[in-house]
């Protein structure tokens, strides 16, 4: 099945998911993707609710469960987009949660660093600078629907860790 772009064709919906397809709704972050607005911001919520759980764990044990989130991403997205027929689906949210939780890597405690970590999580997945918009352009698959969302998560953690350590 030949893959489109995320963007929806006027009058022309884009497919839904079959949230009882174990990949779909895991892909779609619990149905967090299928929010009729921001559904990337939708997911990221969602991440900040698996991270507070996960922020207790030792960092070992918690970047054990981060590669995992990211290697079952790949398929996980490659699957529900191949299904769906939609290169990176704007409803797939999955890359979100793995972009934010990695941004919170070893990140300080307290509520204000969960936030500055959403917002510039958000705000390189939005914008994409360099590379992450060449990247979510040129790279397709799985890989590439986890990959910018990845590369907007190491941008932001960067930036988290110089303003704790600046701070």
């Amino acid at each position: 099945m030949a893959l489109t772009t995320s963007e929806p064709r006027p009058g022309k919906p884009l497919p839904k998911p079959s949230m009882g397809n174990p990949a779909h709704m895991l892909a779609f972050g619990f149905g967090a993707g299928c929010s009729p607005k921001a559904p990337g911001t939708m997911g990221t919520l969602l991440a900040v609710g698996i991270y507070l759980p996960l922020s207790r764990l030792p960092l070992a044990a918690y970047g054990v469960v981060l590669v995992v989130i990211i290697l079952a991403g790949i398929w996980l997205c490659d699957k529900a987009a191949r299904d769906l027929g939609v290169h990176d689906h704007p409803g797939i949210v999955w890359d979100e949660i793995a972009g934010y939780l990695l941004t919170m890597l070893a990140a300080p405690e307290g509520w204000v660093w969960v936030v500055v970590g959403f917002i510039l999580f958000r705000l390189f997945d939005i914008w994409k600078p360099w590379p992450i918009g060449w990247l979510d352009l040129k790279v397709g698959g799985g890989l590439g629907i986890m990959l910018d969302d990845l590369v907007a998560g190491v941008f932001a953690a960067l930036c988290l860790q110089g303003l704790a350590h600046w701070l």
